[in-house]
């Protein structure tokens, strides 16, 4: 009999669950020898409340030595679960950006909820007056969290997705009572791309243009993109997108866009990557759009809603 394992997905997409099929053929040694899966909705019909759903009146999860958690916590349902994992199982693991800092839906943490929600509700192409949706849907939290900021965390794997060799690997040492052998630097450290200190440009560029290099030659050929101006996300971003050597974005000839969230498991992508900026001679101020530094990393109270500015009657 295998390790018993619990998946649970709560404000999140699926796409960390395709990045476990991902893993390929060492997944089936997985589950057949070491695994045993004893809750995961996303690929089994378990209802949270006895058999046909309407027979018990507490949430049931099957006790398991390991349980892994994707996507944040964006409700009161998301956070009644993550709480029951943490109770039922031994090991919790954050698997994918979502879960680790918020991912996209964190986004929504920029906003005043009550008035994103009203302009959803209230288009042109509704009815006037149209309402939110208020019968059986949980209510939302004031904010969207990482699944540290609620329970306690064993280990973290971000990613969006998360890597499938990364996900093997923390399983394997799990299976194995080692630590896992992850990436520990940042996404700059694994690039091939070629530094020749302070760029030539001093604002940042958008990226409506291409970068230069040669399509004929490695990518290793081509000058590291923040030197040549545009936003790349590298510096403050954690390594482990690599599949084929080189960082995955940089790979297809494009800026680092941060998925892996802050290096630092707590950081803030915005403030140190104003820092790397400065760095590189470039003016911070020429960013249109710092805030969307934060598009992966939202959680942890770095991205809240501007501060509405009182305007002085003359």
């Amino acid at each position: 009999m295998g390790v018993t394992t619990a998946l649970e997905w709560l404000s999140s997409c699926s796409g960390c669950e395709i990045a476990i099929l991902n893993i390929g053929e060492d997944l089936v040694e997985l589950l057949t020898e070491h695994l045993d899966i004893v809750h995961a909705p996303v690929i089994m019909d378990h209802k949270y409340f006895g058999q046909c759903g309407d027979e018990g009146t507490e949430l049931e999860i099957p006790e398991a030595a390991v349980g892994i958690v994707t996507g944040g916590v964006s409700n009161e349902e998301h956070l009644e679960v993550l709480e029951e994992m943490r109770k039922k199982c031994k090991i919790l693991i954050a698997l994918g950006s979502c879960a680790t800092q918020g991912g996209i839906p964190a986004l929504m943490n920029g906003q005043d909820s009550a008035r994103s929600f009203d302009e959803i509700y209230q288009t042109p192409s509704t009815d006037e007056g149209a309402t939110r949706p208020d019968q059986g849907v949980p209510d939302l939290l004031d904010r969207t969290y990482a699944l540290d900021e609620k329970v306690k965390i064993d280990l973290m794997l971000p990613g969006c997705p998360p890597n499938p060799a990364h996900i093997a690997e923390l399983i394997t040492a799990l299976l194995e009572d080692r630590e896992p052998d992850l990436p520990t630097k940042s996404v700059c450290d694994s690039c091939p791309t070629r530094r020749e200190g302070k760029g030539s440009v001093s604002t940042v560029k958008r990226y409506t243009e291409n970068a230069e290099f040669d399509p004929e030659k490695p990518v290793g050929e081509m000058r590291c993109l923040l030197e040549q101006g545009f936003m790349c996300m590298g510096p403050v971003t954690a390594a482990g997108c690599a599949k084929r050597g080189a960082p995955s974005c940089i790979e297809a000839r494009v800026p680092c866009r941060g998925c892996f969230g802050s290096v630092m498991p707590k950081g803030n992508q915005m403030l140190d990557m104003m820092n790397a900026l400065a760095s590189n001679g470039i003016d911070f101020k020429s960013v249109v759009d710092r805030r969307s530094m934060l598009r992966f990393s939202g959680a942890h109270g770095n991205l809240r809603p501007p501060r509405k500015v009182a305007v002085k009657e003359e």
